[in-house]
């Protein structure tokens, strides 16, 4: 920071990594192999960015500040001469994460905390080639994450995940390993793919659900901008069709339970393509 004169930036949320040690314990959280593509998303400095370097094929960074540029090269060195790293600037809630090419397998990022929920959902939904994930978030976020059905915690970012992702939070992390220091904890939020993204449907009935998460589960779905007429009578119907009370709250339900509802939803309404996309995604077709 002293060399490059770099003042971390509150309106960015940065807190960047400073302490060796934490890397080594992300590293072997991640499971990183030889011929991995990693995508780290805020890359700071460069300190993970340059250890991740050395472990895996191609290491992509995204970073929206481009006043880190000088001490990114610095840390990325020869690997951006070589391919073996590449440098992307823009903001990861908006850039084509698609384009990366090779497509990642592995995401391993010190998130800024203000994206981190985003960062994290877009690329369980868009990159079906991403495998593994060891994000350093805020607790609150790791938490709310990894929560069960029916606690206070659990929400529409519990869901969405879970529907394609075994979620866990694997360890705290001190505050000491930032510079500036946070004043919130951290910890490493992991996340290990079990199925390809979910379709679209699932995943707008999980955001649509949760909208008015103190409504019963009809009229909250009755409320979303675009909603079919008769939506609140079908969604009765359907929760009837796959055994839940018509009254249940989006917070009882588990992401397996939200792809029972969107089927049979999708079935009542005569939604075919909705329907057999369901079915294609969890084997059922």
């Amino acid at each position: 920071m002293r060399d490059h004169a770099i003042r971390p930036r509150h309106d960015l949320g940065q807190n960047f990594l400073v302490d060796d040690n934490i890397l080594d314990v992300i590293a072997r959280l991640a499971e990183l192999r030889d011929d991995d593509v990693a995508l780290e998303v805020g890359g700071g400095l460069g300190v993970l960015s340059e250890h991740l370097l050395e472990r895996v094929a191609v290491t992509h960074v995204v970073e929206v500040d481009r006043g880190l540029e000088a001490p990114l090269r610095e840390a990325l060195g020869p690997g951006l001469e070589d391919g073996q790293a590449q440098l992307h600037f823009g903001d990861a809630v908006r850039i084509d994460l698609s384009a990366l090419d090779p497509a990642p397998t592995v995401v391993v990022s010190n998130l800024p905390y203000s994206v981190a929920a985003t960062v994290i959902l877009r690329t369980v939904a868009e990159l079906g080639s991403v495998q593994r994930w060891v994000a350093m978030v805020q607790r609150e976020v790791g938490e709310r994450f990894a929560a069960r059905p029916g606690t206070p915690a659990y929400g529409a970012p519990s869901a969405l995940a879970q529907l394609s992702c075994d979620v866990r939070v694997l360890r705290k992390v001190p505050r000491a390993v930032f510079s500036p220091v946070p004043n919130v904890d951290s910890v490493l939020l992991g996340l290990r793919r079990v199925r390809p993204p979910a379709p679209r449907a699932v995943r707008d009935l999980v955001d649509g659900a949760f909208r008015h998460r103190r409504k019963a589960l009809p009229r909250s779905l009755s409320h979303v901008p675009g909603a079919p007429a008769g939506r609140r009578d079908a969604a009765r119907a359907a929760l009837e069709r796959i055994g839940e009370t018509v009254d249940v709250r989006a917070e009882r339900l588990s992401a397996a339970r939200f792809v029972d509802l969107a089927a049979a939803l999708a079935e009542i309404e005569g939604d075919d393509a909705v329907a057999s996309a369901i079915a294609t995604w969890r084997g059922d077709a």
